[in-house]
């Protein structure tokens, strides 16, 4: 028979889930980067964002949410690692100059030029 100390464990995630708990108690959040894009690009057009990381990808853009006049801004959730990108209008014409850099956990504001 086995003996017991008394004290309990917490039980592991399921195969396959990782554990939403940090050894703090804490609930974890997935790291978020936070971009704002100030762009007149004219009524009637919108803005997309294309990259790599946090779910974004060079073949196909993701719309943007038009916050302002010339305020465009996304949320991307997940992002473990630098995220390269550039700005669209209408997921066809490519912001000029190099990618822009995020790291996670920050918020980034940027004014591409076309």
């Amino acid at each position: 028979m086995k003996k017991t100390t008394g004290k309990k464990t917490a039980a592991a995630p399921a195969p396959g889930l990782k554990n939403p708990v940090k050894s703090s108690g804490h609930a974890t959040q997935p790291p978020v980067i936070r971009i704002t894009v100030r762009a007149d690009i004219g009524f009637g057009n919108e803005l997309a964002i294309r990259g790599n990381g946090a779910g974004l990808s060079w073949d196909k853009g993701v719309a943007m949410n038009c916050t302002g006049a010339d305020l465009w801004s996304i949320t991307l959730i997940g992002a473990c690692t630098p995220v390269a990108f550039k700005v669209l209008v209408n997921d066809i014409t490519w912001s000029t100059g190099e990618d822009f850099i995020a790291l996670p956990g920050t918020d980034v504001t940027v004014t591409p030029a076309f």
